[in-house]
């Protein structure tokens, strides 16, 4: 009764448009005399009756007026001004108007590298695509993680939330994060040593994204590189042409708060503009104990040199912290409620956290365009990124708790305060336990080029090729953060330091000071590492395109070198690992048909043979190679059906994505509280599935969207498991328990046929934006999520309970003569919906099991958010 409720509710919100008085049409297409122009914008001159070019240039504006002039305009083009008289009652297309590039605005410096990045536009036959737009980022982002803003696309699915700011996880047609390549304007930002995203590195996006495009399966990326789920391109913000600026406040949930404040010079006389921003924002977080705060900063600096050369300097950075929450069983969440979090406690009364991520990760780019003629043009970024900082967890086996299981530190102090000298050791027997809090330190220093040259031989042949080069070193050892009552802790297994030594120094888990703690080695406990990943790979693509038919052709190939330095497992003599190279190639190609006006047929081909990850090559987190590791094979094949009118878009994919040798690394709590890692070798899957996608205006004051994925993504061969702990260190069998049952350290694992989890298989929504009045509108999107799995890779699956979610918002705009002010309400999870986002163990059911909607309880994971809220001003001048 409650979910038919909820679903009357939400249709009533699409259809209030009933009362709408009827206004006219025109319609109409924007292009730069070749190419669609994307969100241009088409304003009836002396009203607030505008609209934004879609992704074909086509546009539809409503207006009470018959006669007037419409003023279409696009950044870096001259405005074009088109009289027009309506028939009342009648619809009125007034073509294709086709604006000429202005040679005097700073059109480059708007959209950067702009032969680098690859947006599903530059090329005319189609893959699957989903593109957000600035103004959705903007308005339904909040404060929630930027991956929020694709989870009302196909075959997304957003996960972890719980965690703490920053902790998402996202899949792609059932890939996880580390098998989809996230670019930031052309750049790579996946991590090199693991592929993996951490989104709290990246809190700033929200605030800088222009745009999104998902690109799911083949995708039209030209790097040299292999993504599996997709591609999903994020353009940022650059120097702006014109002067202005903004102000921007919101509260929300739990003691949200954020104030945002940016200013644009615009072009300046000498060619230059500046594009400044910063944020500062802190909040307590969902669940219990998992407060965060942090910065973004964003500056971007433009120069048009002249006609042919145009230039762009970028530097983004969002230092953070924020206190963490990891899986719990389902009978602890209901035992202590589903904000429960037992990572943290208090020291006379002061909180204490066990878990704290903190990291700085300053972004820089330099962008160069260079026009070399009509046809040909070349596009070069240079990059680098300096990442500081890590987590915390406990040190020793002294670990004690309160009777409703948090962490008792006073407790912990007094009993380090009695141990011989106050000196702490890893092992001491039952009565000489200790405990600290340390610091997992991980640093990098990446640098990278990636250059691409375009030549448009005629109106339908035109190729390009690149380079793509990168070198990245990675830092990774362990450091005190909090002693806790102890003078130090003793360090007896490093091999370098045989007679053994005391760490007595503490670092403060903060960003900022991550950028000068520099520890020496005997201040180190239990790992101190380095390694380099040179990275270099060349690609090209061929496209043929008329009016009606289109055929491409990608290809790229690389090689990767790795070396290890291990100075704590390694007497000095053998502390550098064996260099390792490994080459891989991907090689994609297809075609696409229009049938009709408005109708086209496309099917795309790719094989991939891909690299491992730098941690799946050396064996046991030590310098010994593993034998097991070898390429990863990807055969991808989609087709796909796509509509365009002035009223309605549809597009239907279908795909096969055959995926053989894959490693993967899953996380689980122990029993005990030690976080385990399951790294799963040889790993095969076939994922295959139907993703139907529309966009429709049924009247001029109402927009509608949805979406639908039906998926079927199975394993199709066994895989070899091993189990490590928190240290690094593989476990042996029994070591430690997992719901009362012994884990294995090394087994391989019988799951042919079994469900691969993480992502729902079936998903569909439905959103709208009505607007209600001059300036005032609202919105809603409804999610429905379906044949959901456990993301541990095993054959008998564990299935979670299917959900719906509805999220709402109201914005209303007041303009004025040269500034207006924004106001915007959302609330997520509007009707409290009470669910399982997430689980990373398989308890079957057995007699006797407790169960909670059909799972038993003695699973771990997390439960989704209910309600939460923000409110936000905004004033643009």
């Amino acid at each position: 009764m409650r979910k038919t409720t909820q679903l009357l509710l939400f249709v009533s919100m699409l259809f209030v448009s009933a009362f709408t008085m009827a206004q006219e049409r025109i319609t109409g297409k924007v292009t730069d005399g070749q190419a669609p122009l994307t969100a241009a914008s088409i304003t009836v001159k002396g009203t607030a009756d505008s609209v934004t070019a879609n992704t074909d240039g086509m546009f539809t504006v409503t207006t009470d007026k018959t006669s007037g002039e419409l003023v279409v305009s696009f950044i870096g083009f001259d405005s074009k001004v088109i009289p027009f008289t309506i028939t009342p009652g009648q619809t009125l297309d007034v073509g294709t108007i086709a604006l000429t590039e202005n040679a005097e605005e700073l059109e480059a410096i708007v959209i950067v590298g702009r032969g680098v990045i690859d947006l599903e536009q530059d090329r005319r036959t189609p893959v699957a695509v989903s593109n957000i737009s600035q103004r959705e980022i903007k308005l339904k982002s909040g404060q929630n993680d930027f991956t929020e803003v694709m989870k009302n696309t196909p075959s997304i699915y957003v996960a972890s939330q719980a965690g703490g700011f920053g902790d998402t996880q996202m899949y792609v047609r059932g890939f996880d994060q580390t098998n989809t390549a996230f670019l930031l304007n052309g750049q790579p930002i996946n991590g090199m040593e693991d592929g993996n995203m951490y989104w709290s590195n990246w809190s700033g996006m929200t605030d800088v994204a222009n745009s999104v495009q998902v690109q799911r399966g083949l995708g039209s990326s030209k790097l040299a590189i292999s993504s599996v789920g997709g591609t999903v391109n994020i353009v940022t913000k650059a120097t702006e042409m014109r002067r202005g600026g903004f102000a921007q406040s919101m509260i929300g949930n739990d003691d949200y708060q954020k104030t945002t404040v940016g200013y644009s010079t615009g072009l300046m006389e000498n060619g230059f503009g500046v594009s400044t921003m910063l944020t500062k924002w802190s909040g307590d977080g969902y669940n219990r104990g998992t407060f965060g705060e942090g910065y973004n900063y964003f500056i971007s600096l433009g120069y048009k040199a002249n006609e042919k050369h145009l230039f762009n300097f970028l530097l983004f950075g969002a230092p953070q912290w924020h206190d963490q929450n990891f899986t719990k069983s389902i009978s602890d969440y209901l035992k202590y409620g589903r904000k429960y979090n037992n990572n943290y406690g208090f020291l006379d009364g002061d909180y204490l956290t066990e878990r704290r991520n903190y990291y700085h990760k300053p972004v820089l780019n330099l962008n160069w365009d260079f026009d070399i003629n009509e046809a040909m043009e070349l596009s070069t970024v240079l990059y680098a990124s300096f990442g500081r900082g890590g987590g915390t967890g406990n040190w020793g086996n002294g670990r004690v708790r309160t009777d409703d299981d948090h962490i008792d530190f006073n407790a912990i102090r007094d009993n380090n305060m009695m141990l011989p000298g106050r000196i702490g050791t890893v092992s001491r027997n039952d009565g000489e336990k200790a405990y600290a809090i340390r610091n997992s330190v991980n640093n990098h220093a990446w640098y990278g080029v990636i250059s691409n040259f375009n030549h448009e031989i005629n109106d339908e042949f035109s190729y390009n090729v690149g380079l793509d080069v990168r070198n990245y070193k990675g830092t990774h050892y362990r450091e005190i953060s909090n002693l806790l009552g102890l003078s130090g802790f003793e360090v007896t297994d490093n091999v370098q330091y045989p007679n053994g030594y005391v760490v007595t120094e503490t670092y403060s888990p903060n960003p900022w000071s991550a950028f000068t703690n520099d520890p020496a080695a005997n201040q180190k406990v239990n790992y101190d590492y380095e390694e380099r990943i040179t990275y270099g790979g060349v690609f090209g693509q061929a496209e043929y395109a008329t009016d009606d038919f289109s055929v491409f052709v990608q290809g790229a190939v690389s090689t990767q070198s790795h070396i290890r330095w291990d100075y704590f497992q390694y007497t000095a003599a053998e502390e550098e690992s064996e260099t390792v190279n490994n080459e891989g190639f991907n090689i994609k190609g297809g075609a696409s048909y229009n049938i009709a006006e408005g109708h086209t047929v496309f099917a795309n081909a790719g094989y991939y043979s891909r690299q491992p990850y730098h941690d799946n090559i050396y064996l046991n987190y030590g310098n010994d190679v593993n034998p097991l590791t070898e390429n990863e094979k990807i055969t991808g094949l989609e087709a796909g059906y796509r509509f365009r009118s002035a009223y309605f878009n549809a597009d239907l994919n279908a795909y096969r994505t055959s995926w053989k040798d894959r490693v993967t690394t899953n996380t689980n709590v122990a029993d005990d509280g030690t976080e385990l890692f399951y790294n799963n070798t040889g790993v095969s899957q076939l994922h295959q599935g139907i993703e139907l996608e529309f966009m429709a205006k049924p009247l001029s004051v109402l927009d509608v969207k949805g979406f639908l994925s039906l998926g079927n993504w199975e394993y199709d061969d066994n895989v070899y498991k091993r189990v490590f702990d928190e240290n690094q260190n593989l476990v042996a069998d029994g070591e430690y328990q997992l719901n009362g049952n012994d884990v294995i350290g090394e087994v391989v694992e019988e799951v042919d046929g079994g469900k691969v989890g993480g992502g729902a298989q079936t998903t569909f929504g439905l959103g709208a934006v009505y607007r209600v009045a001059k300036g005032l509108s609202i919105d809603a999107d409804w999610r429905n999520y379906d044949n959901l799995y456990s993301t541990a890779v095993v054959k008998d699956n564990v299935e979670l309970p299917s959900y719906d979610l509805v999220d709402a918002g109201v914005t209303y705009t007041m303009n004025f003569v040269k500034s207006s002010l924004t106001f915007r309400v959302n609330i997520y999870n509007v009707f409290d919906e009470v669910y399982l986002s997430q689980l990373s163990t398989a308890d079957a059911v057995e007699e006797g099991s407790v169960t909670y909607k059909g799972v038993n309880v003695s699973n771990r994971g997390y439960f989704g958010n209910g309600r939460t809220w923000n409110f936000s001003m905004r004033y643009n001048f």
